[in-house]
């Protein structure tokens, strides 16, 4: 049995598409076919600036959090953040607990998406369209 993690799994899947999309194009001309038309992608920066910045005040509330642990004010923050990271070591050192932490990661992410979605006006109007073809709707 393959002991693969989502992580592993998901790179080794993206390393072999893009293996055979540059055999593709570079055997293009030898097997008289087109090349593959991949879309040009860009990413917008509003959201990633927005993202930077909600990052950047969680590190930097991190930090200020840590120091106040280190520099002796308040010892129950001090006793908790061991109370966790004494057993979280303990658990993460098993590899396929990090595969459990990956799948609860990937439920999350994906219940934003659908919770989005049902909030969203487009995707309330998607999903009633949905329900008008009879198909089935989380």
């Amino acid at each position: 049995m393959l002991e693969y993690h989502l992580l592993t799994l998901v790179c080794h899947l993206s390393i072999l598409a893009l293996a055979l999309l540059f055999l593709w194009s570079n055997a293009a001309t030898f097997i008289n076919k087109s090349p593959p038309r991949i879309p040009e992608v860009q990413i917008p920066k509003d959201p990633v600036m927005e993202f930077a910045q909600a990052l950047r005040f969680e590190i930097n509330r991190a930090f200020a959090v840590l120091r106040d642990i280190a520099s002796g004010r308040d010892l129950k923050k001090f006793l908790s953040v061991c109370g966790l990271l004494v057993p979280s070591g303990y658990l993460f050192c098993d590899r396929r607990l990090m595969g459990l932490v990956y799948c609860r990661k990937l439920v999350q992410l994906l219940n934003t998406v659908l919770h989005s979605l049902r909030t969203s006006s487009h995707g309330t109007r998607a999903i009633r369209e949905i329900r008008g073809q009879g198909g089935p709707i989380c």
